[in-house]
């Protein structure tokens, strides 16, 4: 029979344990070594089956146990120390308050999507972990943000296979009073809420909950309130669920909605105001036009003045590196929902609009790119690694027209992981016993004494505990796969009876290769299955096996991603190889922190520049694990021949995509037959495979400090934000009205900018090194002055068809002008500074004090072919 109603019956805890409550509602437990043990303490096995939430565990432990407990010395003094631990580290100076300058009040960090811990499922992959991982960092480091997301009721789906191994996709309803979470209220306790304006007359209400992420607020929506109509409640029912309607309310939620949190929040709490908006991918890139029409409503700036003042504290991160990975709605769908009679009708539709159009070559012009969007709404924008912020340059460049790639104003911040949620608590135990259990804290989350980039410690552990701590992870490795191997089988329907084979899966003394992401076609599940024979060999060897842990979800409308787990789980499910090869459903964070440590390998084998970053390879990395991976995302960026291995791509030119997954899984099975198996097994004077050794403690010692989130989000302090609350500060309503009424008059007024003759004191095609030339330009300016532009001499070594590389640009100064032409002189030094081509040319930009970069306004004016007879080649 099933209930009627629900309720949610909480604990009362005696009053000497009223402590455990805000333990367990501050999510740091979740990486917290003496909180995790503290609740373990109090009913081990209850714990183990609550999921290890502290939240569940509380609600299930008998009131006698809680009596005893609250009588209990040695548990009470444990409870009071951890409680002081966390006041301490909510409180006290961190690095943020250690810093010189004006930093930023507060930042608030918008997300989709939030990993923080597997008792809170409000993720699907790496976005999620990462936007976690960043909280969890900010708050380690003291950073003052406020993360905001959306509560989906469904969260992700939990994932389980058919008898044929097919994906079956479930979605269990969560109750936020079970989860880790508190609502806010107001001062007569009421729920506090936001509210959206629809079309029609109808109104979107969302209550905030909150969720304690260490020192940082996490913000979360939900709109499953009884104010709402049915179809309003479900908006937030599941993560990256529904058509595009459904879609576009919920990013209007978390953009819209989500401003309004966070000023509800700041308005009830006393929290300093965010100079700083931080969008984590396009999904929340309406929260510009919420704030735009504050400016309007409570400054009375108009639209353009607002949006200036809106870019200036605004920071845009992008994740995908493909144009198919962007939200885009119709047009019509999108204007539908904004202007009078919906939200945000003090603002023209047709300037929403604008935002998202795609206006450069190949755009559509009937849809809404959310990225282009939040590009247009942010000063400053980055990609998460060095490679993909060259790809995103590319990718974005038409918005930018005339600017080379490499100009467009889009940087990189690599991303990195939250060592204390990944790093295996024995990994931890063995860094405390080297240099003290502060010292090894301080290291994994500031990255080491000043931000040191080695870890320099890791040489002086010997050789024997590094290869004792690989093999304890590896058995305990083994250990949760069987067990999560036996629980699979049997919700395939396999009987008791026919799975004793499973207490044989895997050896702790095998090589041990771990691969576990979503399953996109781009991450290529089935590489390794390209030569089913020669696989087969590798994992059945005689003197060197290998063994495969494979894990990941395919999204529930991917039927091709389905079909490549189901062609790997048909391959595991061989009775000749399926003590070699295991596919573990439901992969998730709680899998994840076994898995990580206990590999001895982590592949990833992407196309080539399709993994933005690839953050898993940094969480293994961390435990010891070396790296095996096409040069992509981070490690295109970090690799050395001491960490790992690098499989060759073969991505130049047009090739076809069946014979390049050809070559590179060929390229993979040679690197671990000739490389990879025999350093693994071969074995030293001492009976250790000193070289495998040697290898991971390069990892740790030059990898472990690069890939901390701790240095993200130093990063983003030092290059993003702090820049941002700069201009924030600067772009005043006075301010914020100049900048837009000047680049009004000079976007107006630039078709008339024109470089009129440039000449060069030789006209000789040869120069010697160290030459300095005079350069002379003659330029119109219509209606502007020398004040709004800068002219520049671009110069440096040219290619075979004229492109300029290695660029200097060199300011050119106004000598005389106008003349009787309304023409401007203009001179400067121009230096031959290297042998070989060389070439130069000239241009024009608008210029201000307070542009953030020359190319902003993407406007760029250059000679044309009659102007340039008289510069003169430069060769040599």
């Amino acid at each position: 029979m099933k209930a009627i109603r629900r309720f949610t019956v909480r604990p009362v805890l005696p009053e000497a344990l009223a402590p455990l409550s805000d333990l367990a509602r501050n999510l740091r437990w979740s990486w917290h070594v003496e909180t995790r043990d503290l609740f373990q303490s109090v009913d081990p096995e209850r714990w183990a089956g609550s999921g290890c939430d502290p939240v569940r565990l509380l609600g299930s432990v008998p009131p006698a146990r809680l009596a005893e407990l609250a009588e209990d010395p040695d548990f009470l003094r444990r409870l009071a120390d951890v409680t002081d631990d966390l006041r301490e580290y909510a409180t006290g100076d961190r690095w943020y308050q250690s810093q010189p300058g004006e930093l930023p009040a507060a930042i608030a960090y918008f997300s989709p999507e939030f990993g923080i811990t597997a008792a809170l499922p409000q993720y699907s992959g790496g976005l999620g972990i990462l936007a976690g991982d960043h909280l969890k960092s900010a708050s380690d480091l003291g950073v003052p943000l406020i993360g905001v997301g959306l509560l989906y009721r469904h969260g992700y789906f939990r994932q389980s296979l058919s008898r044929d191994g097919w994906q079956q996709e479930h979605y269990p309803v969560l109750d936020p009073h079970e989860l880790p979470v508190t609502p806010l209220s107001e001062p007569d306790g009421t729920p506090a809420q936001v509210s959206l304006a629809l079309p029609g007359g109808k109104r979107l209400h969302a209550r905030i909950w909150l969720a304690q992420v260490g020192r940082v607020p996490l913000l979360m929506l939900d709109s499953d309130v009884e104010e709402n109509d049915p179809g309003e409640r479900q908006v937030t029912d599941r993560l990256y669920g529904g058509g595009s309607e459904h879609r576009l309310l919920q990013e209007m939620l978390l953009g819209i909605g989500g401003v309004r949190a966070v000023r509800a929040y700041c308005r009830l709490t006393g929290h300093p105001a965010p100079e700083v908006f931080h969008t984590n991918e396009g999904h929340a890139g309406f929260l510009g036009l919420e704030r735009i029409a504050e400016l309007v409503s409570a400054e009375g700036l108009d639209f353009d003045a607002a949006l200036e003042a809106v870019r200036a504290g605004t920071v845009f991160t992008t994740h995908t590196p493909v144009p198919a990975g962007i939200d885009r709605f119709g047009r019509d769908l999108v204007a539908g929902h904004f202007g009078p009679g919906a939200e945000l009708p003090g603002i023209d539709v047709e300037r929403i609009l604008r935002l998202g159009e795609e206006t450069y070559p190949g755009g559509d012009p009937h849809v809404f790119n959310m990225a282009v969007m939040g590009l247009r709404l942010g000063q400053r924008a980055n990609g998460v690694s060095l490679l993909h912020g060259q790809v995103s340059r590319e990718m974005f460049a038409g918005l930018w027209p005339g600017f080379d790639p490499e100009e467009v104003p889009i940087t990189s911040v690599t991303n990195g992981v939250h060592a204390p949620t990944w790093v295996a608590p024995e990994v931890f135990a063995l860094g405390a016993r080297e240099i003290g259990a502060q010292r090894t804290e301080d290291a994994l989350t500031v990255g080491g004494s000043g931000g040191s980039d080695r870890w320099d410690a890791v040489a002086d552990i010997p050789d024997q505990d590094i290869w004792e701590l690989r093999r304890v992870l590896r058995e305990q490795l083994v250990g949760e796969v069987r067990q999560r191997l036996y629980a699979s089988w049997r919700q395939r329907g396999a009987g008791e009876a026919e799975l004793g084979w499973i207490d044989d899966v895997l050896d702790p003394d095998v090589l041990t290769i771990g691969f576990a992401r979503r399953v996109p076609s781009y991450k290529r599940l089935t590489l390794m299955l390209r030569d089913r024979e020669r696989l087969t060999n590798l994992l059945l060897h005689p003197e060197r096996p290998i063994q495969l842990v494979v894990a990941g979800k395919a999204h529930p409308a991917d039927d091709g991603g389905k079909r490549l787990i189901q062609e790997l789980v048909r391959f595991a499910d061989d009775p000749r190889v399926r003590h070699r090869i295991v596919f573990l459903p439901d992969y998730g964070m709680a899998m994840a922190t076994k898995l990580y440590p206990g590999c001895d390998i982590w592949l990833n084998n992407p196309l080539r520049p399709l993994e933005a970053c690839g953050t898993s390879g940094m969480k293994a990395a961390l435990n010891g694990c070396l790296n095996l991976s096409v040069l992509d995302g981070w490690w295109d960026e970090w690799y050395q021949p001491d960490f790992g291995w690098a499989i060759p791509t073969a991505d130049g030119g047009e090739m076809d995509p069946d014979r390049r997954d050809e070559l590179e899984a060929a390229a993979l099975y040679d690197l671990l037959e000739q490389r990879v198996t025999p350093r693994f097994y071969e074995r030293g004077s001492g009976g250790l495979p000193d070289r495998w050794i040697e290898m991971v403690r390069q990892t740790l010692t030059h990898l472990g400090p690069k890939v901390l989130a701790g240095r993200m989000v130093r990063d983003y302090v030092e290059r993003l934000y702090t820049p941002a609350a700069h201009a924030h500060r600067e772009l005043l309503p006075d301010s914020a009205r100049e900048l837009a009424v000047w680049k009004s008059r000079v976007r107006e007024a630039w078709p008339q900018v024109t470089v009129d003759h440039v000449e060069v004191s030789t006209t000789s095609a040869t120069a010697e090194l160290g030459t300095t030339l005079a350069l002379r330009v003659r330029v119109g300016l219509g209606a502007l002055a020398p004040d709004d532009v800068e002219v520049q001499a671009v110069a440096g070594r040219v290619d075979s068809e004229d492109g300029i590389t290695d660029a200097t640009t060199v300011p050119l100064k106004p000598t005389a002008g106008p003349d009787d032409d309304g023409r401007w002189l203009y001179e400067g030094p121009l230096s031959l500074d290297r042998t070989g081509p060389f070439g130069y040319t000239v241009r024009i930009l608008p210029t201000h004090r307070l542009l953030a970069t020359a190319a902003e306004l993407g406007l760029m004016t250059v000679p044309s072919e009659e102007s340039a007879e008289g510069a003169g080649v430069l060769m040599r």
